[in-house]
């Protein structure tokens, strides 16, 4: 069987008598899109947060690959592949698009000290940065102020920033937040065109997207992970009904 590129062993986390992580077991495989889905508090974000070394755990053991990351901070993560977007948008207003992913890819290659330089002296960074861009359908407006964007092209944006760093894993919180429902399907048809060679974890509310555009799904219930399965296993769950979806049953 291949190494997970991503998995968690023993994971546990408490803030005094709260526990808000308690044995999470994981292991996520190359290419696969996840949601992790559950109740709000359910320890979502907790784990998303552990996972990238913005949270130190109690207990247990994180591995990217074949290699303990358990003890590395987010930025030396990031370094090895594992990447993340917030949920808060947080984008750099005043550059366009194309500035943004370039000065991101710069300072992936180490050579962002020099950003005040014309981006023309740096047309192989230019060049990766559009095609990251067009691949998520921001071509058009790479242009464009980020300001002026539309708040699911911002969201889309930020993606594009992670996909700079060359990421092995891509984990999403909540990425449709604040995202008008029109625009919502878009930003996902992007996250699910991906190259099969990033495996995805997101988290989302919205179940309608969860069950059509994830191809495996974790819940989450008090810190513990509840169970993990297709689409169609989480649906017919009585557990997952009783305690998450309300009795609903989702194609």
């Amino acid at each position: 069987m291949s190494v997970p590129v991503l998995s968690t062993s023993g994971l546990d986390k408490s803030f005094g008598s709260l526990v808000v992580a308690k044995n999470i077991e994981i292991a996520l495989p190359r290419g696969v899109r996840y949601a992790l889905i559950g109740p709000n508090g359910a320890g979502k974000t907790t784990l998303i947060n552990l996972m990238t070394g913005m949270l130190r755990p109690d207990a247990g053991r994180i591995m990217l690959g074949g290699e303990d990351i358990t003890a590395l901070g987010p930025e030396e993560r990031v370094r090895r592949g594992l990447v993340r977007t917030f949920q808060i948008n947080s984008l750099f207003p005043h550059l366009n698009p194309l500035e943004a992913v370039t000065l991101a890819i710069c300072e992936r290659e180490r050579i962002a000290r020099t950003w005040w330089r014309p981006t023309s002296d740096y047309r192989a960074a230019v060049d990766e940065a559009y095609s990251v861009l067009e691949s998520l359908m921001l071509g058009p407006v790479c242009t464009r102020e980020t300001r002026e964007l539309a708040y699911g092209q911002q969201r889309l944006l930020e993606i594009a920033l992670a996909l700079a760093t060359r990421p092995k894993v891509l984990l999403l919180d909540e990425p449709a937040a604040g995202v008008p429902r029109e625009e919502s399907a878009e930003l996902f048809t992007a996250i699910t065109s991906l190259s099969q060679d990033i495996t995805v974890l997101f988290i989302e509310h919205d179940m309608e997207l969860v069950f059509r555009l994830a191809s495996r799904i974790i819940v989450m219930v008090g810190g513990r992970i509840l169970l993990e399965g297709t689409p169609d296993e989480i649906s017919a769950d009585p557990r997952v009904r009783e305690v998450y979806l309300g009795g609903a049953t989702h194609g």
